[in-house]
């Protein structure tokens, strides 16, 4: 009985909602790029600062924690500025003072004496390059496997949202919705209308006016939802084939081979957003990729990871992440939705 009453909720406001914001605007959630200066360092802009290295990140943020892994592998010392997104609590991202410093309203940002570097994948060779021997081992030219590295490295990038069996990255986004539907829940309303007045895509926040609303439970029911997941979930089964062979072709620690890279450090951050979307048991509880699940318990013993991605989760992501997991154990219908064939 509750099974047909939950259909028939979800199948009204589903319907009701989407239907009146029309269909285009779902797909605003999954958007990732919105109108940004182009990677790479601009020399041309200057930006106040008073650190040979700034940050401008947010601690749930997939992209943020590739480049905070980065520098703590490096050991790079550097000034930090947290930058709210809607999703732990604020628009922080669109305010007149972030889009000084990226008009994408995009983090992460990186600053070297004082020039912007946008774009995390490259961000991340650019920090490498510039911090000798251990930036050398980062990119793989020490060993002579920059271009395996490099490879690897955009294999987890995430590009375009639209295209999941390209990049593992791109699948991201999409296994994120039913994680972003729970940690809205404890984003005030007004926060989120906010972003009516200072978002450059009006449809976003209304989007997450609709997961505020419904939550997990009822946001996955709707059709261009639950298939946007769907896809990204069977298509990212490919691209974690991919990395169990890599693995197993050498059987050494590393996606290269000995040496830790900048391929680990772009793979270890798509694996901790599975784990806080909780589909870690989903993908590695069945043995299916023996070498990912001991590489996955490897890297969480690096100080990097111990340091840059659990102790720095922010309240917001950590109730979502619990009432997600407690959702799908409470209710059969979600659980089947978010895992069943």
């Amino acid at each position: 009985m509750e099974s047909i009453f939950e259909n028939l909720v979800a199948k009204v406001l589903g319907a009701g909602v989407v239907g009146l914001a029309g269909m285009k605007l779902a797909l605003y959630l999954l958007t990732v790029k919105r109108s940004a200066p182009t990677g790479g360092i601009h020399s041309e802009i200057t930006i106040p600062s008073t650190d040979e290295w700034e940050l401008y990140h947010n601690s749930f943020s997939t992209c943020s924690k590739r480049l905070r892994l980065c520098l703590a592998e490096l050991k790079v010392p550097y000034k930090g500025h947290h930058i709210h997104l809607i999703e732990t609590g604020a628009y922080e991202s669109c305010s007149p003072a972030f889009l000084e410093i990226n008009p994408g309203g995009i983090v992460p940002v990186l600053v070297h004496d004082g020039h912007p570097v946008y774009e995390s994948e490259d961000q991340i060779i650019y920090l490498a390059k510039h911090s000798g021997d251990a930036g050398k081992r980062l990119l793989g030219s020490s060993t002579g496997d920059e271009k395996l590295v490099r490879e690897w490295v955009s294999y987890a990038s995430i590009v375009d949202i639209h295209e999941t069996k390209k990049l593992a990255g791109n699948c991201i986004p999409g296994l994120s919705l039913p994680l972003f539907a729970a940690m809205v829940q404890y984003v005030p309303t007004c926060e989120i209308l906010k972003g009516l007045l200072t978002h450059p895509h009006k449809e976003r926040p209304l989007v997450f006016l609709l997961m505020r609303a419904l939550g997990p439970r009822w946001v996955m029911q709707i059709p261009i939802f639950y298939s946007g997941m769907r896809k990204a979930r069977e298509d990212l089964k490919g691209h974690l084939a991919s990395l169990e062979r890599q693995l197993a072709s050498h059987g050494r620690p590393w996606i290269t081979g000995d040496v830790f890279t900048l391929a680990d450090v772009s793979w270890i951050v798509l694996l901790d957003r599975l784990r806080e979307a909780n589909w870690l048991e989903y993908y590695l509880g069945s043995n299916k990729y023996p070498f990912l699940k001991i590489y996955w318990e490897r890297a969480q013993l690096r100080t990097s990871c111990r340091s840059q991605l659990a102790k720095v989760r922010c309240r917001v992501a950590q109730a979502g992440m619990n009432d997600l997991g407690r959702q799908k154990k409470d209710y059969p219908r979600l659980l089947e939705l978010l895992e069943g064939t």
